[in-house]
């Protein structure tokens, strides 16, 4: 009786959405830059893997549809939202007042403050007294770019930027870079944690600026499928609820990816 009750609930919820917004989100086009691990990535088979991927998978479990995965590069995702090349963004955009601007957001998906890394051992801090004349690599179109852009690079930081996250760490390996700004999970689990991240270290502690940084990732919409961004908060509700999301989380990261403040 309780199963048949929650998917009662369910054909209500879908019924909604559909009735308020005149559209069935039978197919949801999910933007993701695979060069992000663990939040996405490409297996060796060319199979979309990650957090990200199995939460977007959930989701659309969740309300009877079809997930689509889009690639693409992470500046351009707010371009291919606006442009209805994709319906949402899934790949850890954090939530920022500038951003805010131009999409919307559904509830928090996960929590990740910023810091850099280096060489392990270094003497390093991310202040622009202590990179003075290095070079700083950042991904195009995240807030690290706009953050060293703001405050490192009129003090004479060199800020670098990549077309994807590949590339940043493949230059601090050469020693092309002195250091490199990126999400803190990311560079734990996806590059640190691993035997490419061998002999590199976080260097300093968490970079906070709430405006530019933000407090949180979420799933990026347009603002005019709020339909879509109800759709899916009710969905990742029920996922943090029945206990999904938890194992989703727990075969990439030894925390809760979730906690932290609200954005």
């Amino acid at each position: 009786m309780v199963m048949r009750n929650f998917a009662l609930v369910w054909l209500a919820v879908a019924a909604a959405v559909t009735a308020a917004s005149g559209k069935d989100w039978k197919v949801i086009r999910f933007g993701v830059d695979p060069s992000y691990p663990p939040f996405e990535s490409k297996a060796p088979s060319g199979e979309l893997v990650g957090f990200d991927i199995d939460l977007g998978k959930a989701l659309c479990a969740k309300l009877n549809a079809r997930c689509e995965w889009v690639e693409n590069d992470f500046d351009g995702m707010i371009p291919a939202l606006r442009a209805r090349k994709i319906d949402a963004v899934l790949s850890d955009m954090s939530v920022t007042e500038k951003r805010r601007q131009q999409i919307d957001f559904t509830d928090r998906i996960s929590y990740s403050p910023t810091r850099m890394v280096a060489k392990a051992g270094s003497d390093l801090q991310p202040t622009a007294e202590s990179l003075k004349g290095k070079s700083i690599g950042v991904e195009q179109g995240t807030v690290q770019e706009t953050y060293g852009r703001t405050y490192l690079e009129p003090q004479g930081v060199k800020v670098i930027s990549y077309q994807n996250q590949d590339q940043v760490y493949a230059d601090l390996k050469s020693g092309r870079l002195d250091a490199t700004l990126q999400d803190s999970i990311q560079a734990e689990y996806g590059f640190l944690k691993t035997p490419q991240g061998q002999g590199f270290a976080f260097a300093g502690p968490e970079i906070k600026d709430d405006k530019i940084l933000g407090a949180a990732a979420a799933i990026g919409v347009r603002k005019t499928d709020g339909d879509l961004k109800e759709a899916l908060n009710h969905a990742l509700a029920e996922l943090k609820k029945d206990g999904t999301y938890q194992k989703l989380a727990a075969k990439y990261f030894d925390l809760d990816p979730s906690a932290g403040p609200q954005p």
